[in-house]
């Protein structure tokens, strides 16, 4: 299988069988057990240690972005989700995002290039409550905390769900282990 990194330069980078396994049994989800990585291995037949030391050396590569959770926000009752755009001078992005990513209640914080000079913003924080009075509390605490009163920003709230999944890194007729059914 290749895997196209992309960057400056776009590089095809072929992985082998061990790790197409891997990726194969990881992509769909971690199994809910205590010890996902060792099930991956009973799957496909590799010791626990050596999944993990793989995945490892998967993400330092760069060939697989991050790992992380998918949260079903409305299954747990936070029905207001708002998407914080924010016009953060460009020498002050990395010191106001680490501002507002330490706050439990937001679950995304990340830097993307303005497109202007439709679309000015180049910060994004998602916060999720269970009304939108509540999001707009903790986005009034943000604000005062992180001494951004005189930022602009503007507050998108979701109007429907969509199917939230992680990145699809193989088709599935490749399926080397399916460990979600195992």
């Amino acid at each position: 299988m290749k895997v196209i990194r992309t960057g400056l330069q776009a590089e095809c980078v072929e992985l082998d069988e061990e790790d197409r396994k891997i990726v194969a049994g990881i992509q769909s989800g971690l199994p809910l057990v205590s010890r996902p990585y060792a099930e991956i291995g009973r799957a496909i037949g590799m010791p626990e240690t050596e999944v993990i030391e793989r995945i490892q050396d998967l993400l330092e590569r760069g060939l697989i972005k991050r790992m992380g959770v998918v949260v079903r926000h409305r299954a747990l009752g936070y029905r207001a989700n708002a998407m914080v755009v924010w016009d953060i001078p460009d020498q002050q992005v990395s010191e106001l995002g680490k501002c507002l990513g330490c706050f439990e209640f937001v679950t995304l914080c990340y830097r993307r290039p303005r497109r202007l000079p439709d679309w000015r913003y180049n910060l994004f924080t998602m916060i999720h409550g269970r009304n939108r009075d509540e999001v707009m509390d903790k986005l009034a605490f943000l604000i005062r905390r992180c001494h951004i009163e005189n930022i602009a920003h503007e507050v998108l709230f979701s109007r429907r769900c969509f199917k939230q999944r992680g990145a699809i890194y193989q088709s599935a007729p490749n399926k080397a282990a399916d460990v979600s059914k195992a």
